[in-house]
């Protein structure tokens, strides 16, 4: 696959369908997670340390998307904005190219043991709303499953049910046959217009799922940006509940918190069995728990280890993130970073979505069975809180811990998902609530404002 993925003109041009499949090789969310973790730790925290020249720098090296400046007519921005709050949408794609659809550097493909840059694909395997209130309070970022079996939107064609991620890539792939079909030169141009399709479409189901919620800015994350990046803010602290050991990950941690670099936060993330212990079971939603702990954990290190204030140290941070992301051409990262102050100090929750069960779509992929109505109150009650009303005295025995997490959702479940396709259910494993900053699964909300402890 080179520099931009699009068949040569003097073939026939494939099918939507056909593109869409060969884009879903072997995905790589897991390796994805420390990008969109890193990145969106730094993005909004590490824009406190910077002004003036060095500001616009940062914003210029950035891919920009007008996606979000469309025709207010357009799906992709259909859902009015009704509140002053921010709502990010971070994706993180499964690609092994960068944002210029170019191959990455030799050294990364190495140390990422992810393969070479013909393998890969566009679905949107990370995807995580961030919602930065106005008035300061605490912001909160909900994990949205990648293999929730939703209405696509966005796109000529839309309205079937598909994986969430798989959005970018089916609308990607409309695009350019659309404008192969048309005469269009298979260029960069191509190629970029063929991407903001994806972006378009995944915003619009994205936004859909969740009850038609306004998406003010995305930020797009390549592979590339979190290795660098790792590799400028490690060594890297994380806690674990127990020992564990993978040997397809690599992962091998002992219990408790630890110092881990950039190699090993690849397997952090990665991680999806244990190889150890047979009972010990892993799943996706354990791993987006992964995902929401490592952000936390930066966001607390970059603020206690003063790397805010460090500015070479910063520098080199935002050059690693400036160059393999993109964002819409109305996202200012130091505005952002100013609005965002409170997730520096901890004031910030992650929640996971509500899923009913696991299934299989008709097609015999494996997927999360939704309850569109549970997801939308959950994401409402999560977005607008409800007020605090004066109550009676509060019983003074048997209170829950102030940062205890709560259930995400009413229903939400505990089972376990089968590792892969065809693989069988595993038995749910009941396990003790949470106290202090430690989590034992996916359920309920994970506090920042420190180091939490995760499967």
């Amino acid at each position: 696959m080179r520099a931009q993925s699009l068949p040569p003109r003097a073939q026939t041009a494939p099918t939507p369908v056909q593109v869409a499949r060969r884009f879903r090789v072997r995905p790589l969310w897991p390796r994805i997670l420390l990008a969109v973790g890193t990145t969106t730790a730094v993005v909004v925290a590490g824009g406190l340390a910077y002004a003036g020249a060095t500001a616009a720098q940062i914003n210029s090296n950035i891919h920009r998307s007008d996606i979000l400046l469309a025709d207010p007519s357009q799906t992709v921005q259909s859902v009015p904005k009704l509140t002053a709050d921010t709502n990010i949408l971070v994706m993180g794609m499964d690609s092994r190219l960068g944002e210029d659809g170019k191959p990455l550097p030799a050294d990364v493909y190495d140390a990422l043991h992810a393969g070479g840059d013909d393998v890969g694909g566009y679905n949107a395997n990370v995807l995580m709303l961030l919602h930065i209130p106005a008035d300061g309070s605490k912001a909160t970022a909900l994990s949205i499953p990648r293999d929730d079996y939703v209405q696509t939107a966005g796109f000529p064609g839309a309205g079937f049910k598909a994986k969430i991620k798989e959005a970018y890539g089916y609308a990607l792939a409309a695009e350019q046959t659309a404008l192969l079909n048309e005469g269009k030169a298979n260029d960069d141009a191509t190629y970029q217009a063929a991407r903001d399709a994806g972006r378009k479409a995944e915003i619009a189901t994205v936004s859909k799922f969740l009850g038609s919620v306004h998406i003010d800015h995305f930020v797009e994350v390549t592979m590339a940006a979190f290795y660098q990046v790792a590799q400028v803010i490690a060594p890297i602290t994380v806690c674990i509940n127990r020992a564990t050991k993978d040997t397809f990950s690599g992962a091998d941690f002992r219990a408790g918190t630890q110092q881990i670099d950039a190699k090993q936060a690849v397997a952090f993330v990665r991680q999806r069995r244990d190889t150890s212990d047979s009972t010990y079971f892993f799943t996706d939603l354990d791993r987006e728990r992964r995902q929401q702990a490592f952000i936390a954990s930066v966001l607390h290190q970059l603020k206690q280890a003063g790397t805010l204030t460090d500015i070479p140290k910063m520098q080199g941070v935002f050059d690693a993130v400036s160059k393999n992301i993109a964002v819409d051409s109305g996202l200012d990262l130091i505005q952002l970073a100013q609005q965002a102050t409170s997730l520096t100090g901890g004031n910030i929750s992650f929640s996971t979505l509500p899923i009913t069960g696991f299934g299989w779509s008709p097609e015999g992929a494996s997927i999360n069975t939704v309850d569109v109505a549970q997801v939308q109150a959950t994401v409402k009650t999560l977005l607008a809180p409800p007020s605090p009303t004066p109550t009676a005295a509060a019983p003074t025995s048997q209170a829950a811990p102030s940062n205890a997490p709560a259930p995400a959702a009413t229903g939400a479940p505990a089972a376990q998902a089968p590792a892969e396709p065809g693989a069988p259910a595993q038995a749910t494993t009941a396990t003790p609530s949470p106290t202090d900053n430690t989590y034992a699964d996916w359920t309920g909300s994970l506090q920042g404002g420190g180091i939490p402890c995760v499967k």
